[in-house]
């Protein structure tokens, strides 16, 4: 049939993709376009695209590479696609996951519906209490080193669609360019930032790792959050055998551990007595180790194995609330400063105050100091006596629970805690 495209592709699927790329936010790619801009000529730019993704002749744009520091002194690498190129991997990634998402393992929780890093944290949680020893792995430069022929035959096992397979490679391949111009050109791993590399990199461990651990190691439980990965064992010989096994199969797949980051921990409680240099481990942002919790039945205190926000985001938070510079802003009254700070704090909250309260507390106490310091310099009257800005926040927030958000879920200003 004459005008007829070589790859059938559903005009909806191309428009839902571009709703759920301006849901997830994100700024301009290397053309500068942002999703404003684009929503602009919106039936315009998703016709251009469509018909160049059924025809074979879209080319995906260079991916704008931005450097995060990393608390290590290191850098992370960050792309950042084009909205085009985001809502065309979009558009595969909406026809991929129905294919591959029933094939997951159930303990894969990174990058997937209806499961979030609450959830593999509390199965962590409860598999720790179980299982004294734990494996925890770091893979060394995860997804910048993903083997793209290993990748493309992962994908294969699911995927039929020629176009998805053809487009895919070239994602995978477009170079990366940086501030100064220069580009870099890709021959393996898959770009952090980008919409379609989540779901690349899980189906890679999952041939690579989770699926070989139900053949060689069907006994020993796991959460994988991405290439976070924590292993439950009961012996510190399993979990040193394990070690070897997982090393000799991340080298078939011809990626390596983080020798100095991966670990054997020993889960020590009361009842667990061994003296082991290992005893606690990061998470997800939480740490793992020893604290002290009461038996609510007979009101004994014991030692559990427990989660709590780890010292290093603990540090990143204070950094973030240290860096508003609330000195700056003497000229709003505090609500204003409540309502342009509480959707940041709400995700603190929400994420952190999840598990381990009494750690957390200590940072949202770092948080209510930083305001009554605020109030200080703001208001005369506070500037004198030792506390008197602390016990002012302290009224407010009794009078007042819902102007912070953090004070509405319990972590509200007090004299004592805050100073």
């Amino acid at each position: 049939m004459q005008g007829a495209k070589p790859y059938d592709i559903d005009k909806k699927v191309v428009y839902n993709a571009f709703m759920k790329v301006k849901s997830n936010g994100g700024g301009a790619g290397i053309d500068g376009v942002s999703i404003e801009k684009y929503e602009g000529n919106l039936k315009s730019n998703l016709y251009k695209l469509w018909n160049r993704m059924s025809s074979g002749s879209y080319f995906p744009k260079p991916v704008k590479l931005v450097e995060i520091p990393k608390t290590n002194g290191g850098k992370r690498p960050l792309g950042i696609p084009t909205i085009e190129d985001r809502v065309a991997q979009m558009t595969a990634v909406l026809l991929m996951l129905p294919k591959i998402e029933p094939h997951f393992h159930d303990d894969s929780y990174g990058y997937r519906p209806n499961r979030s890093a609450h959830d593999a944290i509390a199965k962590a949680q409860e598999r720790c209490w179980k299982y004294a020893w734990v494996l925890d792995m770091d893979i060394s430069k995860f997804f910048d080193t993903i083997d793209h022929r290993l990748l493309m035959k992962a994908v294969g096992k699911h995927i039929n669609e020629k176009w998805i397979l053809l487009y895919i490679e070239r994602w995978i391949k477009v170079s990366y360019e940086k501030v100064d111009g220069e580009r870099t050109v890709r021959n393996q791993g898959v770009p952090q930032g980008s919409v379609i590399g989540p779901v690349l990199a899980n189906l890679f461990l999952h041939y690579g790792f989770d699926k070989w651990m139900t053949i060689k190691h069907p006994s020993i439980l796991l959460e994988r959050y991405a290439d976070d990965t924590i292993c439950h064992c009961r012996t510190e010989e399993e979990a040193r055998k394990l070690l070897e096994s997982v090393r000799a199969r991340l080298r078939e797949c011809k990626l390596e551990l983080n020798e100095e980051k991966t670990k054997i921990v020993y889960c020590k409680t009361s009842r667990r007595k061994i003296n082991y240099p290992n005893v606690m481990f990061d998470f997800l942002g939480f740490t793992f180790r020893p604290r002290r919790a009461i038996d609510k039945r007979h009101g004994e205190s014991f030692t559990s194995f427990l989660p709590a926000i780890s010292k290093k985001s603990a540090q990143e938070v204070r950094d973030k609330i240290k860096a508003w510079d609330l000195y700056r802003f003497q000229q709003f009254k505090l609500p204003v400063i409540a309502k342009m700070k509480n959707p940041i704090i709400a995700g603190w909250v929400n994420y952190y105050g999840k598990f381990g309260r009494t750690e957390f507390l200590k940072v949202m106490n770092y948080l209510n100091k930083t305001i009554a310091r605020w109030a200080k310099k703001k208001f005369k009257g506070l500037k004198v006596g030792k506390g008197r800005s602390i016990y002012w926040l302290a009224d407010v927030a009794q009078k007042n629970r819902t102007l912070f958000y953090h004070w509405k879920q319990g972590f509200v200003p007090y004299q004592r805690s805050c100073q």
